[in-house]
């Protein structure tokens, strides 16, 4: 009766790393971009209509295509937390201005596309920062650990803000959300102001008067020198551009055509969600030696997403199996994540994360265009399955990549723990080392991953 219930804290929260300042002020940023775009969508169309809301959606996605590779580059040179104080303070002001707007009655849809475009501009150099700003913050071992929370951040969040947007828009409206969302920004930069991260190893150095192109010709060469790199971003691309639109966009009209309309695909949504909690939850948990392998397998999983859609299993199958495909997804991403931290020197991370963004965020529009049109010659079903085979059969070109295979986690060195910066010498027969003063495990375990 009297005794006490302990909850088991993951070691990332407990200790004194700068972490802990990231992950709260991404957890609550995370809430409010949950909460935007059902705002934004209400809005939009008590001021305009559906083609309205695609021009001012257009304009949120892409800048992504267009300036994700440029953050890349700028973070690695003036520094991630400065690049993601400046987006977030960008952030603050565009969604505080976007409220006031709404609040006042005095909207017009080109304010919010301009708007729009300013906040995809700013998220697009965001994200390359944060990714390499993470393996600052934590020791090399625990990268894996804060990936995977930071990943439940987003599956809560993909949960919880449209619902919570729902009730904040019935007790005021569009503008009192798009407010707190400015209000999480501005907590988020607050956070990145306090935190303290580690420094990051000497750039390469380059010519000053090509500095910009020289770094983005770098990190180039850190993703071509690594075929699981390379082939992964295909893969990448592949996934946003059959699959993903499923569930965007077909989804919701299978839903509405064969189903029970917005509860059933409200179902086969939260369910998902529960499954990409789950995911990251195990993520948490899992000590694999070839993450990369494990990410490629995991993606195979999560390409089946439109199949599963166009099943025609009914509601509770379909969410059965979304549920298991999130899983799948949050595991991909957040060892895909972390084996681009861990395998890339730490001066390119963010230049190579963002030509992730760029081929995944940036690309994605062309299947969401595509479709519609694609589905009404071949049909919903077809289309659905079509969509899945596609994503499938590249993310099994990738798993055929030896590379993917030979990949294996880096390991700490003794000298690594007193003094990151020390150098160190490979030792014979062995890898060179790896970011973060790290190497190469080459030898074959009889004891596979669990």
């Amino acid at each position: 009766m009297g005794g006490r219930v302990h909850v088991a804290v993951p070691p990332t929260l407990r200790g004194a790393e700068p972490f802990r300042l990231l992950f709260a002020g991404q957890a609550l940023s995370v809430l409010g971009d949950r909460i935007t775009p059902v705002a934004i969508a209400f809005a939009v169309l008590a001021i305009g209509d559906v083609t309205d809301l695609g021009i001012v959606l257009a304009a949120g996605g892409i800048p992504f295509a267009l300036f994700a590779i440029a953050g890349g580059v700028v973070s690695d040179r003036v520094g991630r937390r400065e690049v993601m104080i400046a987006s977030d303070l960008i952030r603050t002001v565009s969604q505080a201005i976007t409220a006031a707007l709404l609040l006042s009655g005095r909207a017009d849809v080109w304010m919010l596309v301009v708007l729009s475009a300013v906040y995809g501009t700013s998220a697009a150099v965001f994200m390359p920062a944060l990714i390499g700003l993470i393996p600052q913050t934590v020791p090399s071992e625990r990268l894996q650990e804060a990936n995977a929370l930071l990943g439940v951040t987003r599956s809560v969040g993909h949960v919880a803000g449209p619902a919570f947007a729902g009730v904040i828009i019935a007790i005021g409206g569009p503008g009192e959300a798009i407010a707190l969302d400015a209000l999480t920004f501005a907590v988020s930069a607050a956070c990145l102001i306090a935190l303290r991260p580690q420094n990051v190893a000497a750039a390469e150095p380059v010519e000053e008067e090509d500095r910009f192109a020289a770094r983005l010709r770098a990190g180039w060469s850190e993703v071509r020198a690594r075929p699981w790199l390379t082939w992964g971003l295909a893969a990448m691309a592949a996934y946003h551009v059959f699959v993903l639109p499923a569930m965007f966009a077909l989804g919701p009209a299978l839903a509405e055509a064969e189903l029970s309309g917005a509860s059933s695909w409200a179902a086969i949504v939260a369910c998902f969600g529960i499954g990409t909690v789950a995911g990251n939850l195990l993520a948490l948990r899992l000590r694999l030696r070839r993450p990369v392998l494990v990410a490629a397998v995991a993606l195979v999983g999560a390409s089946t997403q439109a199949a599963i859609i166009g099943s025609g299993l009914g509601t509770a199958g379909i969410a059965a199996l979304e549920m298991l495909a999130g899983v799948a997804v949050s595991l991909f991403f957040t060892l895909w994540d972390t084996s681009i931290q861990e395998q890339v020197p730490p001066h390119a991370v963010s230049r190579v994360s963002s030509y992730d963004f760029t081929v995944s965020l940036g690309l994605m529009p062309i299947g969401m265009a595509l479709a519609g049109p694609v589905a009404g010659e071949l049909g919903l079903h077809a289309t659905l399955i079509a969509m899945s085979a596609a994503g499938v059969l590249v993310a099994l070109a990738w798993l055929a990549v030896p590379d993917v295979r030979r990949v294996r986690r880096p390991v700490a060195e003794p000298a690594a723990a007193a003094d990151p910066d020390a150098p160190l010498e490979p030792e014979p027969d062995e890898a060179p080392p790896a970011a973060g003063g790290l190497r190469f495990e080459r030898r074959r375990s009889a004891v596979e991953e669990r």
